[in-house]
């Protein structure tokens, strides 16, 4: 980019826990950001541009895209940010369960992602970062997840393909794979149930260490197709 070009953000489930974090993070080194919610209200920042819309509908991508393309001209990073997690036996989920959990974390980054890349190819560069989850990998009978085995499991395995697909494009597409993060997601009386399924680093992890893991991958480029682990030693074992 040229030395007076601002660099744009698309942040997708920006409007609490990580992903308000990331917006933060991603001002703070003087970029531009799009965040979209479900709800989500107009900054007082005019740095930032907010896109209300259920993330799984292609409808939403679309409007996402052409906020970003009209108010700034162009895109330098996609984060995939939303997400829905869901735990509980395999046979207990619901249809609409399983709709939901695939809508947003799957036909989420789908649809948004096609068009941010398609993007990125014509400007020969660009940066997608896919949010996964340890879970995903190192199943816990504690925390039945099949949901988020299925989705975030593919979200891995996808990430690794696009990144070798679009390489030659000067296209990077790396992954974070959270452990148990202290959000809205995961209450505190959630968090202090955990006993000794505490991670190996006897800690819960902060939204900070998630942001911080993708402002590093955004400052290293040289690093495509990884899934980077913020989970404390959860991946490595107990």
């Amino acid at each position: 980019m040229s030395g007076t070009e601002q660099a744009v953000a698309i942040i997708t489930g920006g409007s609490q826990g990580i992903g308000a974090g990331l917006v933060a993070g991603y001002r703070k080194r003087g970029w531009a950001v799009v965040a979209n919610a479900q709800k989500i209200e107009p900054p007082a920042d005019t740095g930032i541009v907010t896109v209300a819309g259920d993330i799984s509908k292609p409808a939403t991508a679309d409007l996402i895209m052409g906020t970003a393309l009209g108010r700034f001209g162009h895109v330098d990073t996609l984060v995939n940010n939303a997400g829905v997690y869901i735990s509980k036996p395999f046979t207990d989920y619901t249809a609409d369960e399983y709709a939901l959990v695939t809508g947003v974390n799957l036909s989420g980054f789908f649809w948004l992602t096609q068009l941010v890349i398609g993007h990125m190819v014509s400007r020969g560069r660009g940066h997608v970062v896919n949010i996964g989850a340890t879970i995903a990998e190192r199943p816990d009978s504690a925390s039945p997840s099949v949901l988020a085995a299925l989705t975030k499991g593919g979200l891995s395995a996808a990430t690794q393909s696009l990144a070798i697909e679009y390489a030659s494009h000067g296209i990077r597409v790396n992954a974070v794979a959270p452990g148990i993060i202290q959000t809205p997601m995961h209450p505190d009386e959630e968090i202090a149930a955990l006993g000794d399924r505490m991670p190996p680093l006897r800690r819960v992890g902060a939204v900070d260490d998630v942001v911080d893991s993708i402002l590093f991958l955004e400052s290293a480029p040289f690093i495509t197709g990884e899934i980077l682990h913020v989970d404390g030693g959860q991946n490595v074992g107990h």
